[in-house]
């Protein structure tokens, strides 16, 4: 594959709620479901991208983030699961799917987040990578990521194949991809049937009356447990069966084919030979156990009784000022502020473990250049990761209070990855800041540092400040163990 595999199209929050029936509501003849186990996942384009990333495919999901929790919990899962998140801006709230189980079995579904939002407009480096990707998936949950005009003409100008998986409340297919991946009840939606038609010829009508509509190399239609019709050029489909019985939970097999798809036309199969591949990842899929099997083991689920906030950013301490800016509610209570008033979110990161000039000089100059200023503040197991066990010399909670404390900090988000790619993935700074020695060393330091390329993703900058010599975390610790030892 000679660039990624672009997945594009809405990401949701999915949300599944396992409990235990054992009552009927005293008020209402309903039943009680008392929560045993709550796990996260990324939905839509998120589930399709996390499915490619799990093929071993470089995966770039090209979506939309809000500035809420939501948002924040699904770029921890993304960077976990190894897909690097290319983020627009959108407005409103993150879209989430809650389904409330019990032995297996779902007994509702609860939506929230409201009408879509408006994504924002692509940077240059989302175009570059649809230009440069080996295949594009789009993945329309109707949402509106599929409808933006910039993505939709770099849709139609790259050479790669693209696999358009359709929603009926989303757009038409740019003209001229290579596969559409509707299933039966979309393309009833699509192609009213005729009455008295069969189930065949009801999929092979709609399969060519997309496929001149919107002028596609091919559409396959998924037919659930029996595999998939594919029309093309010729006139007569192809019938790819299921290779043995596919009975089970089918939320994300839809997914799960139009990413094998996408991965098997990057690789250079045939678009029958894609479709034969799809079918058959599809197909075990459904019958390994569906979405609570399939994703990798990297992938975090939230346990407990009810939905916390995501492990990836600490909510920090509880109680008093300092608490009201530190965590995800207090970072996204100021983007919405800032950003709503035409501001410039500036952003810093690192351990900050015992709080020093150097640190404060660092993090005046990063407040100067814009409205506010983000600390992302490594976690103590990321601290621990990086410094070692016997490291951090204070707590994440100390730490947070310390940073919060100061004038020229606005907000705290604690990570706890090695780096802050998730952590910046949602934030979206306009400018991220680090100071150290090696800014005053000449030559293009910028270009080193891992954060400028994340940032190029939405159009950010990396800039870096001068640091005050002679001060340093470690060398503190070192100076005070000599101090001891004397």
């Amino acid at each position: 594959m000679r660039g990624p595999v672009v997945v594009l199209g809405d990401t949701l929050l999915d949300r599944d709620v396992e409990g235990v029936v054992n009552r009927l509501c005293p008020d209402s003849p309903v039943p009680v479901l008392d929560e045993t186990v709550a796990t996260d996942r990324p939905g839509g384009a998120g589930l399709a991208a996390v499915f490619a990333a799990a093929q071993g495919a470089e995966v770039v999901l090209v979506t939309a983030l809000a500035d809420d929790a939501g948002g924040a919990r699904l770029s921890a899962l993304l960077a976990a699961a190894g897909v690097q998140v290319y983020p627009l801006a959108l407005s409103g709230a993150t879209p989430e799917k809650i389904r409330l189980r019990a032995r297996g079995r779902v007994l509702l579904r609860h939506d929230r987040g409201g009408v879509s939002g408006e994504p924002g407009q692509p940077s240059d480096e989302v175009l570059r990578v649809i230009a440069e990707a080996s295949a594009v998936l789009v993945s329309d949950y109707g949402r509106g990521v599929a409808r933006e005009p910039a993505l939709r003409a770099a849709l139609a100008a790259t050479r790669a194949p693209v696999v358009w998986d359709p929603h009926p409340r989303g757009p038409a297919a740019v003209p001229g991809v290579h596969l559409a991946t509707p299933n039966e009840s979309e393309v009833r939606e699509l192609v009213p049937a005729l009455p008295g038609a069969s189930r065949l010829a009801t999929a092979s009508r709609g399969a060519q009356g997309l496929r001149r509509r919107w002028r596609a190399g091919a559409v396959a239609v998924t037919l659930g447990g029996d595999g998939a019709l594919l029309c093309h050029a010729g006139s007569t489909p192809l019938v790819v069966p299921t290779p043995g019985s596919a009975e089970g939970d089918t939320c994300g097999a839809g997914d799960r084919f139009a990413a094998a798809a996408s991965v098997a036309l990057a690789q250079g199969a045939l678009v029958s030979e894609a479709v034969q591949v799809a079918v058959a990842e599809a197909s075990a899929y459904v019958a390994g156990g569906g979405v609570a099997t399939a994703l990798p083991p990297s992938t975090p689920a939230v346990r407990g009784r009810s939905a916390p906030e995501p492990r990836a950013f600490q909510p920090g301490p509880r109680g008093g000022a300092m608490a009201d800016r530190v965590g995800v509610a207090a970072v996204a209570r100021l983007l919405g502020e800032v950003r709503a008033a035409g501001g410039t979110v500036v952003a810093t990161g690192g351990c900050f473990d015992l709080l020093h000039a150097g640190h404060v000089a660092t993090l005046e100059a990063a407040r100067q250049l814009g409205d506010c200023l983000i600390v992302c503040l490594n976690s103590d197991a990321s601290v621990a990761g990086l410094k070692g066990p016997d490291r951090p010399v204070q707590s994440e909670d100390d730490r947070s209070r310390l940073l919060a404390a100061l004038s020229c900090v606005d907000a705290v988000l604690v990570f706890d990855e090695p780096t802050p790619q998730a952590a910046l993935s949602w934030v979206r700074p306009d400018v991220w800041v680090k100071g150290g020695d090696y800014a005053t060393g000449g030559g293009d330091s910028s270009a080193a540092l891992p954060e400028a390329e994340v940032l190029r993703r939405w159009g950010g900058n990396t800039v870096v400040v001068p640091y005050l010599d002679g001060r340093s975390t470690t060398d503190l610790i070192v100076r005070t163990l000599a101090e001891r030892t004397r």
